[in-house]
């Protein structure tokens, strides 16, 4: 069960953190995998650490924010193995400002690549996966999405909307067994929120917040990928699947 041998996937923010994990974890249940990142110096080690294992990985660098690059990379994709079956749609930025000190252009920036750019890679996915009458489109929510912080109102808005679009093309796009899913993680211990990690206060409160007591690990969010992107998730869509440790369920 799970197996995503002969698949194709592109994953975006993939050279570290949440998107990294997932990849490996595609590619370690069967799937080619595509990294994007906008820095291709830091996807060829990733590439070459899948080969070491034995996976299939390639490198995509790009910035999700260039409509162009990013249809290009769907039709490279086609044209190199005939098909793509899965995408994660996963790169997202933050910005930390109170409201009132909030521009208006960050506030336009972070919604460029949290929620256009995923909302334009679902589109181009879509184009080559309603042909197949086969396709897989996970998107990167947030627990933010649900339970909202102070000073992350770009962010918050982004991934809201991103959970919206995930429902709304689930019901475009379940007529072509096409599923779309999205993945709400809750605080992870990744490189990103190192400092934070290292913050006692901080880190004292989410464990405290978060009923299992720490921070998930990024061997916990790959498996929740590779799961939607399965044959066996045939029946799951429009789905936003929590991976938090239970946070957003308690008070």
């Amino acid at each position: 069960m799970f197996s995503l041998s002969g698949k194709v996937a592109l994953v975006t923010g993939a050279s570290r953190g949440l998107g990294w994990a997932m990849a490996r974890s595609l590619a370690s249940a069967g799937a080619a995998v595509v990294i994007n990142g906008r820095d291709g110096s830091t996807l060829q080690p990733r590439v070459e650490e899948l080969s070491k294992a034995g996976l299939e990985g390639a490198a995509a660098a790009f910035d999700v924010t260039d409509e162009k690059a990013c249809i290009a990379c769907v039709q490279g994709i086609v044209q190199r193995h005939g098909r793509l079956d899965i995408l994660v749609a996963n790169a997202g930025i933050q910005h930390r400002r109170p409201i009132t000190e909030f521009e208006t252009a960050d506030f336009q920036r972070v919604l460029a690549t949290n929620l256009t750019a995923v909302w334009a890679l679902a589109r181009e996915a879509a184009r080559v996966m309603i042909p197949r009458k086969a396709g897989r489109i996970i998107m990167t929510g947030s627990v933010s999405a649900i339970l909202a912080r102070p000073t992350i109102s770009g962010y918050v808005a982004s991934k809201g909307a991103v959970h919206a679009i995930t429902r709304e093309l689930a019901i475009e796009l379940a007529p072509h067994n096409v599923t779309v899913n999205a993945i709400a993680p809750g605080y992870f211990a990744t490189e990103l929120n190192t400092a934070l990690i290292e913050n006692k206060e901080f880190n004292d409160w989410v464990c405290r917040r978060t009923p299992a007591g720490r921070w998930g690990r990024l061997d916990e969010i790959g498996p929740a990928a590779v799961f939607l992107a399965s044959d066996e998730a045939s029946f799951v869509t429009g789905h936003v699947l929590v991976v938090d440790g239970a946070l957003s369920a308690s008070m």
